[in-house]
């Protein structure tokens, strides 16, 4: 791998999945610590409105590249829209059930005849549905409740037993802080198979912008010095951004670190095929489309 300075500095746009957070580390990292730079590009990181714009936006051509997730793509891909995955932030699953520790659950089988609360059709269910049959229940032993955005407060209040939908390197820190720690049942330990949580997609008529693979060149060089100077890209992060310089965003950063992506560009054709697999048994996609056709490997 080489890097290189390119004479001139050429901008890009990227939409973060939602506002600047320890998930996104090592795009922090290579822009506060000059990889971008090396790599000639002045990026320039947008946050949202809502969590469900950056693929739209993208595809709409508001973009260079825009942070979703992996079954997102899935199902952008199997309705036609022509975007791409050209990279991986987060490689694994961040989505679990959790409850109350200070509740009776102690296993998934105790989730019969209790109030589930989920925020995303086709995906929680999909996933819950594989959980609960490990336990040898379906949907109908539970009662499930669409909170949308207040899941944690849901499950902290009482109104719930359980939710699905919560992202182990931030909420159960949020509830311990709040005298409600919680206890976890994460989703490819029941049966679900293994996919990346956040990844980063472009228009399949952008693949050969040379800002990409220079993109995730100077994506790489981060992820790996994230990894080597953790505290030291803390204090960084917690200087540009005072506003986010509190306990839960640091034990976010240092929970979030093992989760990143070393090789951003690297894809495992065979793991984003299980998935859409999955995805189409369960009916969330009708046809599983070649890998090939939404993701790609680009070389620098």
């Amino acid at each position: 791998m080489s890097f290189r300075v390119f004479a001139d500095s050429k901008s890009l746009t990227v939409l973060l999945d939602w506002y600047l957070n320890p998930d996104h580390a090592p795009l922090f990292v290579a822009q506060q610590y000059g990889f971008f730079k090396q790599q000639g590009l002045d990026v320039k990181l947008l946050s949202p409105t809502d969590p469900g714009d950056p693929l739209k936006l993208l595809a709409a051509g508001r973009a260079d590249i825009a942070i979703s997730y992996q079954p997102s793509l899935l199902i952008a891909a199997n309705a036609g829209i022509p975007v791409v995955r050209i990279g991986t932030l987060i490689a694994m699953p961040l989505n679990s059930v959790a409850v109350l520790k200070s509740s009776s659950i102690q296993s998934v089988a105790d989730l019969r005849g209790k109030k589930i609360a989920y925020s995303v059709d086709g995906l929680d269910h999909a996933l819950l549905d594989t959980m609960l049959a490990s336990a040898g229940l379906t949907e109908k032993d539970v009662t499930l409740i669409n909170a949308h955005y207040g899941l944690t407060q849901a499950l902290m209040s009482g109104k719930v037993d359980a939710v699905t939908g919560i992202m182990r390197n931030f909420e159960p820190f949020e509830m311990a802080d709040n005298g409600h720690p919680a206890r976890l049942f994460n989703y490819e330990d029941y049966g679900v198979p293994l996919y990346d949580e956040l990844i980063l997609l472009s228009r399949k008529d952008e693949l050969t912008d040379p800002r990409l693979p220079a993109f995730l060149a100077a994506l790489t060089q981060a992820a790996n010095y994230l990894i080597n100077h953790p505290e030291e890209t803390w204090q960084a992060f917690a200087k540009a951004h005072p506003e986010l310089n509190n306990e839960l965003n640091r034990q976010a950063w240092f929970a979030s670190i093992p989760r990143f992506a070393l090789r951003p560009a690297a894809l495992d054709v065979s793991r984003y095929e299980h998935f859409a697999e999955y995805f189409q048994a369960h009916g969330v996609i009708k046809t599983v489309s070649s890998v090939e056709s939404y993701a790609v490997e680009l070389r620098y």
